[in-house]
């Protein structure tokens, strides 16, 4: 069951680390590109830094690391050697500096700049935090001002803090450990495997999986084996020990409470678990209170040679809490039909044993409680026609202990052929209730048979249906998909990476297809559900602009979409057919392996546009750093859209361009504008020489006067 799975492929989750590092603190920092050496480019800047500054994340975006456009007349020169020092020699550098807001007010800044490394150890990020400290700045100079008897104070104070913890080193003082110890180690930006260790067990193992069906089997022996023991043996058999199943199923069930604590779970957002501690408060806060309670080993009063044996059986009806567990496993189950039908005949079955048990405890006490000559109770008639009748041993006018009679095995036969028959019908007689005690029962029998046919057969295709009509769904699609990929010899690698994305989909969509859903509803409702469903993207600035019905139809184009870690949602080169919304996770930019951006929650990607012009190629790589959820607008809809709103259409031509997060067509154009003039110049060159004989030195020489420059694309000799 992919859902019940988790996520597990290796993710890049450093922008993640990176974020919740700084949560808290001051979330005022920059990523730059450390492997190009011209102006290392900045490559994702935080919301707090925009903040901070006073500019948007557009303006920052490829920028230079050194962040010059913060220098200002009273920025020390001296400091800003030391930032572009620091960046050339790729080192850690802390620095107080006087910074310019956009709006030209200045604050102090204490800049850290750390260089973050990969896997292989080399230098490919720069981590710039920002923090404010002008009000700290300020007071500092202004105790400053206050003269010698202020630094006769501090030297004073010192000593005092030195005198302290030479003379008394029991007395614990507080330290910064940022001052005095090391700072925390930073993330590499690399992709991390998941965290497992050997002591973990896999909840979706073949292992878990035949020791959950051990444990399942284990619970059904505890359901039939507590209520027979305590009505059918009772005080009967005080010599009894313990068995050796009931002693296996008690370590079975301590067993499992210890692997519990030891098997990964998945969270609400998806991710596998694997972490010892979060696994422990886990399961201390679901489900092993109940677990504990069901595994005390109450099989060792014997031990201490307790006398009431039907005490014993009675505490061990505490173990019943374990069915419970089985309706958390029925989800797991429910996705084979063969299983559902076996789960329901047993727990019919297990209720039928259950009444079976009663049943016998209504005819013992009917027995017991009255005179010799009474003999009209089920277990007299059953005695009669066995003959095996009972022989009464009174003490006293009543409360008789039982003799002979019919074996313990014929009257719990009788009493599951009574229930049973019961049950599931309205009984043939050979086995009736006589007294008013056995009529109630039975009456009360046929009551909650009718309630389980209503219940349980008679919505057995139902269920079926229900459950299995959309797994059989996914198991067609997921043969077709594993026949294709044999038919076709895909590679090991491919394979997996398909049937990860058609699984991750699923669980994302549970196989329903949201258009096939709406296609049937009125465009009014459709609409509707569509900004609902699309609300996220829909509340951008870019969109601002438009009127609510160019939104509403703007929202029946947009598409949800998934990319998993590794995967390319754009090539260099590729037709651009959509502008992508990041809902959650986080990308990267390539260009010729080198980072150009780290794009992130609410990040929009895509290209400037114009309506004249339908095909955008894009001019680099957008790879999938984790799991990311995006939202897709198709640009051909969008142009439909902007066609019925034309006047709208030159408003969002020129947003776009701001709100764009990178913009994947920088540079294309201005590559085919020069491609294009290369051409024209060419075939122009041809028509001087050939129709109208002008020489070829004199086109040279008129081409060297134009402001144009050929050299890297054209080659006279090729003329």
């Amino acid at each position: 069951m992919p859902v019940m799975k988790g996520l597990l492929a290796p993710q890049n989750t450093f922008l993640d680390t990176i974020a919740t590092r700084f949560d808290g603190t001051h979330s005022n920092f920059i990523l730059a590109n450390a492997q190009v050496s011209k102006g290392f480019p900045i490559v994702y800047c935080s919301d707090g830094f925009c903040e901070l500054t006073g500019f948007a994340r557009t303006e920052v975006m490829q920028q230079s690391c050194a962040c010059k456009f913060l220098y200002g007349p009273e920025t020390s020169e001296h400091i800003i050697l030391h930032v572009d020092s620091a960046l050339e020699e790729r080192s850690e550098l802390k620095e107080e500096i006087m910074f310019y807001k956009k709006n030209g007010s200045v604050f102090w800044c204490l800049l850290d700049i750390v260089p973050i490394k990969n896997e292989k150890g080399d230098v490919v990020l720069f981590l710039a935090s920002f923090k404010d400290i002008t009000d700290t700045k300020a007071k500092s100079i202004l105790e400053e001002k206050k003269g010698g008897l202020y630094m006769m104070n501090g030297f004073m104070c010192v000593n005092v803090v030195f005198y302290i913890i030479l003379f008394f080193p029991d007395i614990k003082i507080k330290l910064n450990k940022n001052v005095f110890g090391d700072p925390p180690a930073l993330p590499e930006y690399k992709v991390a495997d998941a965290k497992k260790s050997k002591f973990i067990l896999l909840h979706f193992s073949t292992f878990k999986a035949g020791w959950d069906w051990l444990i399942l089997l284990a619970t059904f022996y505890v359901a039939v084996t507590v209520p027979y023991n305590v009505c059918f043996i009772g005080d009967q058999d005080l010599t009894r020990s313990t068995t050796v199943t009931d002693i296996a199923v008690e370590i079975l069930f301590i067993i499992d409470i210890v692997f519990s604590f030891r098997t990964t779970y998945v969270s609400k957002s998806g991710q596998v678990i694997f972490d010892a501690r979060q696994i422990c408060i886990h399961y201390m806060t679901t489900w092993f209170i109940i677990d504990l309670v069901a595994a005390l080993p109450f099989d060792l009063l014997y031990a201490f040679k307790v006398s009431v044996v039907s005490v014993v059986h009675l505490l061990k009806t505490v173990r019943l809490l374990r069915l419970l567990r089985l309706l958390q496993k029925m989800d797991r189950y429910s996705q084979h039909s063969t299983v559902v039908l076996t789960l329901l005949m047993s727990m019919f079955a297990l209720l039928a044993h259950w009444m079976a048990c009663i049943w016998y405890i209504i005819g013992k006490k009917e027995v017991e409680s009255n005179a010799d000559t009474w003999d009209i109770g089920w277990l007299h008639e059953l005695g009669k026609r066995l003959e095996s009748p009972y022989e009464g041993v009174s003490s006293g006018a009543v409360n008789r202990t039982l003799s002979s009679g019919p074996s313990l095995r014929s009257i719990y036969i009788a009493a599951l052929y009574f229930t049973l028959s019961s049950l599931t019908s309205v009984g043939f007689g050979n086995v009736s209730a006589n007294t008013d005690a056995e009529k109630i029962f039975s009456i009360c029998t046929m009551l909650i048979g009718a309630l389980m046919h209503a219940l349980v057969f008679g919505n057995v295709t139902a269920i079926i249906q229900r459950m299995y009509s959309r797994w059989s769904s996914y198991h067609t699609r997921t043969k077709d998909l594993k026949d294709f990929i044999r038919v076709h010899h895909l590679p090991q690698s491919l394979k997996q990476r398909m049937l990860e994305y058609f699984q991750t989909t699923w669980s994302v969509n549970n196989g329903i297809d949201s258009n096939e859903l709406l296609k049937d509803f009125p465009d009014e409702l459709r609409s509707d559900i569509a900004m609902h469903l699309n609300k996220e993207i829909l509340e951008l600035s870019v969109f601002s602009s438009l009127s609510r019905g160019c939104l509403r139809s703007l929202s029946l184009h947009i598409k949800t979409s998934f990319c998993a870690p590794g995967e390319y949602l754009l090539r260099q080169g590729d037709a651009l057919q959509a502008l992508f919304f990041v809902c959650s996770g986080s990308m990267e930019v390539l260009k010729d392996s080198m980072v150009l951006a780290i794009l992130g929650k609410g990040d929009l990607i895509g290209a400037n546009m114009s309506v004249g012009d339908r095909v955008i190629k894009t001019n680099a790589d957008v790879k999938a750093l984790t799991y990311c959820d995006l939202q897709c607008i198709n640009l051909r809809g969008l142009y439909e859209v902007l066609d019925l709103y034309p006047e709208y259409s030159h408003r969002f031509v020129q947003d776009i361009t701001h709100d764009l997060t990178y913009n994947l067509r920088e540079g294309q154009e201005s590559h085919v504008r020069h491609h294009m003039t290369i051409v024209m110049l060419k075939v122009l060159i041809y028509l001087f020489r050939e129709r109208w004989g002008i020489p070829l030195a004199f086109i040279m020489s008129l081409c060297c006067v134009l402001p144009l420059d050929f050299s890297a694309t054209f080659q006279w000799t090729d003329i």
